[in-house]
């Protein structure tokens, strides 16, 4: 997830939040500070509500953060590299850059949050009561509530589905019994589009009899798990059907090429207009890979000028497309697709040999899920 504030560093991981967050923030402070505590903690004056609401927000991010530094920290412990925290509308997220090595580190890190709120749930009531001992009846009220928000917050994730905590703690104990991590993860995934649904549907049912508005929220959070779980289901699918094939058994060869000192004309009359894609690779007189073309950039050259211009001027440079070898794992390739026009072109000795498009990866797939193996792909031709 894209992180819009960064906040720095804690134990050499970045750190930052989504804007969301400070929409999050401002609603928590206005509802404590304008109906919460006028109501449990009357006859104080309004600043001090206001005063007590900010410093209740902190703490709210800040248990937030040590949600997710307790799953970041325990995974780095497992030795598996974190990338960054990133708090968002709906909680956060750890970006961790690998899979834990053996069901055991996959519970800890997966048990690591949720025992953090709890302790931030302890901590938070412990401090309730020593404000009530000294008289501190809106700062009092305020940690009781903050108190209840984290140990709700833990509880709740521990819901048995993916994308929750719950679901990895789900996720580990079958792999851990069964040895199957891909259908460890494909049970969580499915468990937490159940978990989603459920969470929703007592959402619209608290509208309808109750018309609570917080049921709005029950349905947002729902629709947000039924959804991460079925966007893990399907990695789950890409994952096992694409494992152990290479770049070379999915990509389109021969690739339809130009010559960098080829009109823009004379590429869309005898290529462009006669093979269906929106990218291709450019080369040399020598037939060295040199940059790639799509047609957004050919439609902006203006038609008079379509004659003179090359695909040389107008090419994605080679610094700015990805370049894999035939025996590249198909799954190390997926998450740079999002290059010009979704196309990577594969490449021996700086010649192109072969293209990979989004369409070649789903072919592979539908492939591999009836058992078959997509064939391998032939040489390079240039146009």
């Amino acid at each position: 997830m894209r992180q819009n504030l960064r906040l720095g560093q804690i134990a050499g991981i970045p750190v930052g939040m989504h804007w969301s967050v400070l929409l999050i923030l401002l609603l928590l402070t206005q509802g404590v500070a304008g109906a919460l505590l006028p109501a449990a903690a009357a006859g104080y004056a309004a600043a001090a509500y206001w005063l007590v609401a900010v410093a209740l927000a902190g703490l709210f991010l800040a248990a937030l953060l040590g949600h997710e530094l307790a799953h970041a920290l325990t995974a780095r412990h497992f030795g598996v590299r974190v990338k960054a925290i990133t708090l968002w509308l709906l909680g956060g997220v750890s970006e961790l850059d690998g899979n834990p090595p053996h069901p055991r580190a996959d519970l800890l890190i997966a048990l690591a949050g949720p025992l953090a709120s709890l302790a931030a749930s302890g901590v938070f009531a412990g401090a309730a009561w020593l404000a009530a001992l000294a008289g501190l009846a809106p700062l009092h009220v305020g940690l009781v509530w903050l108190a209840a928000v984290n140990a709700v917050t833990a509880v709740f994730n521990l819901l048995p589905g993916a994308p929750l905590d719950g679901g990895r703690v789900v996720a580990a104990l079958i792999w851990w019994r069964r040895g199957d991590r891909t259908a460890a993860r494909r049970t969580a995934a499915r468990a937490g589009q159940v978990t989603g649904g459920l969470v929703a549907g007592g959402g619209l049912a608290a509208v309808l009899v109750s018309g609570s508005l917080s049921g709005l929220w029950l349905m947002l959070l729902g629709w947000f798990l039924a959804t991460t779980a079925g966007a893990e289901a399907a990695d789950v699918r890409l994952t096992t059907g694409l494992a152990g094939i290479d770049v070379a058994r999915v990509m389109t060869a021969p690739p339809v090429c130009g010559y960098a000192g080829q009109s823009v004309a004379a590429f869309v009359a005898t290529v462009a207009a006669g093979h269906p894609h929106r990218a291709y690779p450019v080369v040399d007189l020598d037939g060295a890979l040199a940059g790639l073309v799509t047609l957004p950039r050919l439609a902006a050259v203006p038609g008079p000028a379509r004659d003179t211009t090359r695909l040389a001027d107008v090419r994605v440079p080679l610094a700015r497309i990805r370049v894999f070898a035939p025996d590249t794992p198909l799954l190390g390739a997926l998450g740079v697709l999002g290059d010009p026009c979704r196309l990577a072109v594969v490449a021996v000795g700086g010649r192109p040999c072969g293209v990979l498009s989004p369409g070649d990866v789903r072919r592979a797939l539908d492939v591999a899920e009836l058992g078959g193996m997509p064939d391998r792909g032939r040489g390079a031709e240039i146009l």
